[in-house]
Order: structure tokens, then C-alpha cells, then sequence
């Protein structure tokens, strides 16, 4: 047994000593969740002080013999808290980088539609706007998009999965673990459709032919399942 899930279930036994200890040498990462909420209404320490509150809520509900690795099911409990806080408090909004990011990537996919004739892929975009895929993602997500997150692996090697263990930063790495959970959320036939256009980068109309369905079906999915992972990354 690790020194850290000693301390875990010393805290679930109502050791308050392990808590805090657990709280001290985690400070970096409820900081880190908790600085991408700073200016939608709340102070940094209050934030901070919601964060430690959702990570005692992760320590309570944790299993040690999951196999799961801690800080993979703590960030979605401290984003969680200080999310519900805010919604309650009317106060959650995305960002006006992100929007303006989204409407940029809008505008690009609309413009390589016509002049390729087909559905862009995500490589072809983050080239237009210098946006990385990832920022892609994330901003198509956060406005609840209705054109594709896709990602395209094809002779690079490029997939969804380089992307979210490539952890450069600590906030960096907040924001994919945060992503990952809320995909392993949806819906089985969501999820599919995600993975085919988001790991593998197929077009709707390659999707239609895999799951024997019409494009507008696909087209249906995907909608719906962005607008699910909107929701669950609030």
C-alpha cells in the first residue's frame, strides 16, 4: 500500500490529521482547478476553499482497490463543487476566449467545407487557425457546437489519447483529465460516435457506414453527445 492511500483511508476512518495532511501536499491541484474558475463571480479563495471541500468529498468516496489513480477521481469532484456553487449561483459562463476561439473555428470549418468539398478534418483546421486540436475540442464542447470535435490518427499516429497523456502543465492536465471523465460518461452509442470521429478522426459519413445508420442519424448523435459533454464539464 502506498504512503497516499494509507493516508486515505487513515482520513475515511475520521483521522483529521491525514485529511489535512492529504489537503497540504495537494494544494497544486485543488489550486489548479480551482484558478480556471477566477472571474465568474467568486474570490480565488473562496474558489480554493470549494476546491478542498470537493477533495475531502474525493477522499470520502474513493476506493483504494479500484485501481483508479487519485487524482483522476479528484478533479472532477473539486471542479464539481465549486461548478455547483456557481450554477446555483448563476454564475457559470464560458469564456470570451473561447467563444471568440469557437466562432474562429466555425468560420474556418464553413470555409474548407466549400473550397474542399467535403468535411475538414481537425488536422486541417488547427493549421488554418493555429489552434492546437485540443483547443479545438475544447472550445467546440464549451459552446456546445453543432459541427464535429473530431480527430484525425491517420499517418501521424495523431489520436485523442496522445493528446490527453501529452500533460504538459498541471492546469494543462486538470483540463484533459476533466475531458476524459465526462466522454467515459456518455451514453454507449454517444460515446461510439465521439470515438470515431474524436480518436480516429472518420467522417459522419464513414461513422453512418460503421454503425449502418443514415448521416443525419449520425449527425443527431454527435449533436446530442456534445451538448451531454457540455453539460458535464460545467
Amino acid at each position: 500500500m502506498t504512503r497516499q492511500e494509507e493516508l486515505i483511508r487513515q482520513a475515511q476512518s475520521g483521522d483529521k490529521a491525514a485529511a489535512e495532511t492529504m489537503v497540504k501536499e495537494n494544494t497544486g491541484l485543488i489550486w489548479s482547478v480551482a484558478k480556471r474558475f477566477i472571474g465568474r463571480g467568486a474570490e480565488a479563495d473562496d474558489l480554493y476553499q470549494l476546491g478542498c471541500l470537493g477533495f475531502m468529498k474525493a477522499i470520502e468516496g474513493f476506493d483504494t482497490e479500484y485501481g483508479t489513480q487519485f487524482s483522476t477521481y479528484a478533479v472532477p469532484k473539486i471542479s464539481g463543487e465549486i461548478r455547483r456553487f456557481l450554477r446555483d449561483d448563476g454564475a457559470v459562463k464560458v469564456s470570451r476566449t473561447i467563444k471568440e476561439q469557437a466562432a474562429t473555428i466555425r468560420n474556418t470549418r464553413n470555409h474548407l467545407t466549400l473550397a474542399l468539398g467535403r468535411e475538414p478534418t481537425v488536422q486541417e483546421i488547427a493549421r488554418q487557425t493555429g489552434f492546437t486540436p485540443e483547443e479545438i475540442a475544447m472550445a467546440e464542447t464549451a459552446t456546445a457546437a453543432t459541427e464535429s470535435i473530431q480527430r484525425q490518427s491517420g499517418e501521424d499516429g495523431f489520436s485523442l489519447e496522445n493528446i490527453l497523456t501529452d500533460t504538459d502543465t498541471e492546469e494543462q492536465m486538470v483540463e484533459k483529465i476533466s475531458l476524459r471523465q465526462a466522454i467515459s460518461k456518455l451514453p454507449e452509442r454517444e460515446k461510439t460516435v465521439i470515438q470515431l470521429r474524436f480518436f480516429h478522426g472518420l467522417t459522419q459519413q464513414r461513422v453512418a457506414k460503421v454503425l449502418s445508420v443514415s448521416q443525419v442519424q449520425v449527425s443527431r448523435i454527435e449533436k446530442k453527445a456534445l451538448e451531454r459533454l457540455r453539460q458535464l464539464m460545467q
